[in-house]
């Protein structure tokens, strides 16, 4: 089993990235990319608990892109190191993510919730707050039952405490993921909120923009919506990836690392059929700068 889309505490996600490495290693997964939300803090610690684990490490990033009225990721997979102009995509990200937090406490406060930016990031010391960390602070101080109704009553998308994202020019993430060495992968297609009359000729032109891959498989989409997708990229010309986009049981407990769509096993075939060999052809003697 593989998996090319995991998230640990350097973002949004329950397990340090040694905990993760460990713990998809005891389900018997024997290729792991961690892809945090806008930060390659993890990458480090990953590629060391990979080495002491046996698995083979691909680093990766998930970007936040600008586009109206959807969510759109862009995942950077086999980074090499660090460009400049990452790091300067990463600090745009991560500043517009901290305003973005300071609008949901003044939402909160508003609706009579006291609590600051700064009690938060206490709770979470070195992770980059987000939706999961505000859902479990107000499960831990009574505001809600559980996480989950802390999305559904107040921070998804519609909900009164939900923020908008503001997200980085596509050219611009590909450019940086290129320059460090990555694959530059749309994530999750079926979040673009597109019909299947748009999808093909907008992945067309993000083929021609750079992007060389599509995440067909993901446990957000529904098996035929999937196949779909595998469909259309083949025929674009354009990779498969796969990923369970486990961020942990407390944070999504129907996400399970190494498994995707209709709850299926990502097998080797999206590790052997296409260019996955390319990013760690090397691996013995790889050592990414991170």
């Amino acid at each position: 089993m593989i998996d090319l889309h995991t998230h640990t505490t350097a973002s949004d996600g329950q397990y340090s990235p040694h905990d993760l490495v460990q713990k998809v290693s005891e389900k018997n997964i024997s290729v792991l990319a961690i892809t945090d939300h806008d930060t390659c803090d993890g990458l480090k610690e990953g590629a060391e608990a990979c080495r002491k684990f046996g698995l083979t490490f691909v680093p990766g990033i998930e970007l936040n892109i600008e586009r109206p009225n959807c969510e759109f990721h862009l995942l950077g997979l086999g980074l090499q190191t660090i460009s400049k102009s990452l790091n300067e995509v990463i600090e745009f990200l991560q500043t517009s993510r901290i305003n973005r937090n300071l609008e949901m406490i003044k939402r909160m406060n508003d609706a009579g919730v006291e609590v600051t930016f700064g009690q938060i990031q206490e709770e979470f010391p070195g992770q980059i707050v987000g939706r999961p960390h505000f859902a479990a602070w107000l499960e831990k101080h009574g505001v809600v039952k559980h996480r989950q109704q802390a999305f559904d009553k107040y921070l998804a998308r519609g909900r009164p405490w939900y923020v908008d994202r503001t997200g980085i020019n596509l050219d611009e993430a590909i450019v940086a993921i290129k320059e460090s060495g990555g694959l530059p992968v749309v994530a999750h297609p079926m979040s673009l909120y597109l019909s299947w009359s748009k999808i093909e000729p907008v992945m067309q032109d993000f083929k021609e923009r750079g992007i060389v891959g599509m995440e067909c498989f993901h446990p957000g989409a529904r098996v035929t919506e999937c196949l779909r997708l595998e469909e259309l990229a083949k025929k674009l010309g354009l990779f498969v990836t796969a990923g369970s986009d486990f961020h942990g049981e407390k944070v999504r407990a129907d996400r399970k690392p190494g498994h995707c769509c209709g709850d299926k096993k990502i097998d080797d075939r999206f590790w052997n059929e296409q260019l996955y060999p390319a990013l760690i052809q090397n691996y013995g003697s790889w050592k990414p700068e991170f």
